[in-house]
């Protein structure tokens, strides 16, 4: 079950973000048809999308993490919404390495005032690397732990802690912070064997008493359909398509994110232009 568990920790000076995001995890995998070290990259990229999707405040918000490695390296793209709906792929590396390059964060609030940030990478590790973009590009303390393990071709668990330090918070909170994030172990295991809330009670029960806790379900969907991707080929004209048609057969668009190829004919686009 995919869930993220919010709250906030040490006299509210803290945001902490619990989540377990095996089935989305999952999914990814299996539309991707990916090897396990690919697999976990991806997940562990989709677990921090869910994070920052799930602190978007516009109903028509959105979020987008892409990460250009260097060369050898794969390339990664997670997009999420408002309604936690996530997806993503990985290219160029069977391994999932994530050496050199720059990762990218656009932050849409719905309003046509986009954020974007950026940061060179500066390690393999995910967590590592969006620790660095929050103190580079949004200059919040923030602590992440995102893990994901497969066997083979199932996730036995994916998921995430996130603490962020709020505006004002003091430097003995701070020091907390720390401290605390210097004891989380496996997050993998700890999701496989507790789950979201469990984890909560294991790291943070003594924090979260009587505080009260915001949870959601977050899921793997994709936001495109074949009346989206019709409308997209309307604005390149009648006669491009067609031409398409004459030389190709057919026009086909596939969408990355779900691995879904939509095929246009020429009974299609005459309906489309009528």
């Amino acid at each position: 079950m995919n869930r993220l568990y919010k709250t906030l920790i040490y006299d509210k000076q803290v945001s902490l973000s619990v989540l377990d995001t095996t089935g989305i995890a999952q999914d990814a995998r299996d539309i991707h048809r990916l090897a396990p070290a690919a697999a976990k990259t991806l997940a562990e990229l989709l677990t921090c999308g869910t994070y920052m999707a799930g602190c978007l405040k516009s109903p028509k918000g959105a979020v987008s993490i892409t990460v250009k490695a260097g060369e050898n390296s794969g390339s990664v793209s997670v997009s999420g919404d408002v309604d936690l709906h996530m997806r993503g792929y990985i290219d160029g590396s069977a391994e999932g390495r994530l050496c050199g390059g720059f990762m990218t964060v656009v932050k849409d609030d719905g309003f046509f005032r986009p954020f974007t940030g950026a940061c060179e990478l500066v390690s393999d590790d995910v967590s590592k690397n969006m620790e660095h973009y929050f103190d580079i590009s949004e200059q919040i303390p923030t602590k992440v732990r995102v893990a994901a393990k497969f066997d083979g071709e199932k996730c036995v668990a994916a998921g995430g802690i996130v603490m962020q330090l709020l505006p004002g918070a003091s430097p003995n909170t701070a020091a907390a912070v720390e401290k605390k994030a210097a004891l989380i172990g496996d997050v993998a295991a700890d999701i496989a064997a507790l789950g979201a809330e469990g984890v909560v009670k294991k790291y943070f029960a003594g924090e979260t008493e009587g505080t009260y806790s915001y949870i959601t379900e977050p899921q793997y969907k994709c936001n495109c359909s074949r009346s989206k991707i019709s409308a997209l080929l309307a604005t390149m004209g009648r006669a491009e398509l067609e031409d398409i048609i004459k030389e190709q057969g057919e026009v086909s668009v596939h969408c990355h994110y779900c691995n879904t190829a939509y095929k246009f004919g020429s009974e299609d686009i005459e309906k489309l232009f009528k």
